[in-house]
This record gives structure tokens, sequence and C-alpha cells, in this order.
């Protein structure tokens, strides 16, 4: 029984070590490993915007609508031309960049795979300029630059294929099915918390590069930390962090004010985009991830 057990578990690390390709994030150089195609991810996302944009009713304030698609668009010309001068060419062919405002009194912003990325006029009271729609705008940019989607994506098949495996082990260890199922749902929910975490990881990670990719384009960075401050003050949300898939405002804000002087290096103020050509800094589910601003429960 005792070989059993070590052979299933064997399977198991072999399986999830050998899925996918191994993909490097600009500006951070943090590697993961994608079990999805790039082709995979971006078709569906272009399905699943499609059908939210047939929904959803488009802003009809023409002054705020052309200021969300010319701050989306610098920044994301400032952006492929980072990618193309920093070895990453290969990803531009990736992005069809759409930005869309849309009527909600929401606060909140969010990306799909490829660019796509919508804006809810109920941040621009927060936002309250253009600089500071850069920072929200960067960070939505900066979760498709980084494929956190498809990263989340590979996490939620691993954690399906780990806790079926899981109840396989159990099995062949002849663990009766009550406490088999007791254990795999403790897997689950202890995988479920974990998928959390990273999902944290993300959004400091997007924070981050957005960051850096508004003073790329030429928006001073230094309003996300008032911004950031401003969308504390209209929190309501009271989820433990732990329980959250964002981090905290407190947090946010002190790693903003880290990685200022790094985002300021890339800032010129004479509003035109900054020379990104430095180096950077060293089955699958059916539903593609969507990347919020917004706290999630």
């Amino acid at each position: 029984m005792k070989e059993v057990k070590i052979i299933l578990m064997a399977i198991v690390i072999s399986v999830l070590a050998s899925c996918g390709t191994t993909s490097t994030v600009p500006i951070t150089g943090r590697k993961h490993k994608l079990s999805v195609s790039d082709e995979y991810v971006l078709s569906l996302s272009t399905q699943q915007y499609a059908q939210y944009m047939k929904s959803a009713k488009a802003s009809t304030n023409a002054t705020n609508t052309a200021m969300v698609k010319r701050v989306g668009q610098r920044l994301a010309t400032a952006v492929e031309t980072y990618l193309k001068n920093n070895g990453f060419a290969h990803e531009v062919q990736n992005f069809a960049w759409e930005f869309n405002l849309v009527q909600s009194n929401e606060v909140n912003a969010f990306c799909m795979p490829g660019g796509k990325i919508v804006v809810y006029e109920g941040i621009l009271p927060v936002t309250k300029d253009e600089a500071s729609l850069a920072i929200v705008l960067g960070h939505e940019i900066a979760h498709a630059v980084a494929k956190h989607s498809a990263e989340q994506m590979t996490k939620a098949n691993n954690s399906q294929t780990l806790v079926q495996l899981g109840g396989a082990v159990a099995s062949a260890m002849g663990v009766g099915q009550t406490a088999t199922q007791l254990g795999t749902a403790a897997l689950s929910q202890g995988l479920s918390l974990l998928n959390l975490k990273y999902s944290r990881d993300n959004e400091s990670e997007a924070d981050y590069m957005g960051l850096v990719f508004a003073a790329m384009a030429g928006y001073d960075p230094q309003v996300a930390v008032s911004f950031w401050q401003r969308m504390s003050s209209g929190s309501s949300n009271q989820t433990a962090v732990w329980m959250s898939s964002h981090p905290s405002d407190e947090k946010r804000i002190a790693d903003i004010q880290r990685h200022m002087p790094e985002a300021l290096s890339y800032y010129k103020p004479s509003g035109t985009t900054t020379n990104t050509a430095k180096k950077s800094s060293t089955k699958a589910t059916k539903t593609v991830s969507v990347s919020s601003l917004k706290k999630k429960k």
C-alpha cells in the first residue's frame, strides 16, 4: 500500500511539473508556468468580451469616452514600445487594445486577456484627472501583459487535478468513502485559500507594473498614492485580507510608495512618452478570468 501511495504521488508531481510552458513577466522578471495557450485564452476572451459588450450600455458622455480611449491608447503605445525594446516583441501580437467607458455607478474597471478593458463611469469621480485614470488603466493593462488570467486558469486546473488525484490516493490506501470525501473537501478548501493568496499577489504585481507603465506614458506616477487613498476612503469592504482576492488598501499604498523611486526613473513630465528601452527588472476551465480593480470577497 505504501508503494502505491508513493507511485500515485509521484504521478501527481510529474503531471503538474511537466504541464505548460514557462513565461516571464515583463518589468518584474517573475517566471510562471502556464498550461493554457495564448490562442486558447485569447479566443475565449474575444467571445466573452463580445457577449459582455452586447449587454453593456456605452457611456453617452463623449468627452469622458474620448478621454478613456486617449489615455488608454497612450499607455498601450508606451507598453508596446517597451515590449519591443526589451525582448518581448513576440508578445505584441497578442494585443488588440480596446478601451470602453460604460454606464455604471460601480467604482471599478476590468481587463480581459488581449487588452480588452472596460471602465465604469462610477470610477471617474475618484480618478478626478487623466493621470489618476492612467494609474487605473495601467493596472488593467498590466493584468493582460502579465497573463494573469492564464495563470489563474492554470492554478485552478492544477488544484482540480490535485483534488482528484488526492481522492485516488486515499482510495488506493483503503481509506473509507466518508473520510476520503472529508479529506478531498479539506484539500479543496485549502487550495482555494491558497489561490486567493496568488490572486492578491497578482493584484500587487499589477499595481507595480501599472505604476511603471503610467510613468512610461508620461503620466506622473505619484498621483497613485492620493488615488488609492480616495479609493480607501470610499471602501466599505470588511472581508479579512486572507479571504480576499485583493490586498488591503493600506498594503497597496505602502507597496506603491516603495516602488515609486523606480517608477519615477521612467517618468518625463514633458507629456511625451518616455524612453522605454530600459532593461527590465530582472483541462482548462471554459471561463476566462476577468481582472478587476475592485476588491472581491
